[in-house]
């Protein structure tokens, strides 16, 4: 066999049990890296050590990995003012996050007859919602729902704190204020009189 030792270092070919009794004498493991090739390649190391280091990389990779869920908002075609508001803020809240939004408008009884009222609060949504997602194709009739497909624009950023300002900036803010003077306690005791003078 071929033999590589722990540092990389190419050994050469040497018997199998020769390199058997290298690893044991380095108390390592000898692993064939190369079983096809000829003569098959191996290697000795510490394998309870490379299957962790494989493990560790594998949950890494997993982690950062983004999961991109599809969500569903469903709205009505004489949708409050307050509920809309309120159902936009969600959708923009998803595609931020990185997710697809499927929006549907749910017609009841006559409601059939007013597609249009539909197709208007869905064109609303997919314009108030230009900046952070982008529509796939026109809205669509699917039984008594019209629906459409929302998909983020760009990756999901980091958000940005209540004031609509990065973190940075607002401590640069804080930084360049004045601090105030505080006025001086003035202690008065009993039968003094303080004039205004004083």
């Amino acid at each position: 066999m071929l033999l590589v030792d722990e540092n990389g270092v190419k050994v050469g070919q040497i018997a199998t049990l020769e390199a058997v009794k290298m690893a044991e004498e380095r108390m390592l493991d000898l692993v064939e890296v190369a079983p096809l090739a000829k003569p098959p390649v191996c290697r000795i190391m510490d394998y309870g050590k490379y299957r962790y280091q494989l493990q560790k990389k594998e949950k890494d990779a997993r982690k950062k990995q983004k999961v991109q869920t599809l969500k569903e908002m469903k709205m009505r075609p004489k949708i409050d003012e307050h509920d809309y508001d309120f159902k936009v803020r969600a959708i923009k809240n998803f595609l931020e996050e990185g997710h697809r939004v499927k929006v549907s408008v749910f017609f009841r009884g006559r409601e059939m007859s007013f597609l249009s009222k539909g197709e208007e609060v869905l064109n609303r949504v997919v314009a108030e919602c230009e900046g952070l997602g982008k529509n796939e194709g026109t809205p669509k009739m699917e039984g008594r729902y019209m629906r459409i497909m929302l998909t983020p624009v760009a990756p999901a950023k980091l958000k940005k704190s209540h004031t609509g300002a990065a973190p940075s900036e607002v401590k640069k803010v804080k930084s360049r204020e004045e601090p105030k003077e505080e006025p001086a306690e003035v202690v008065v005791a009993a039968g003094d009189s303080v004039t205004e003078e004083e």
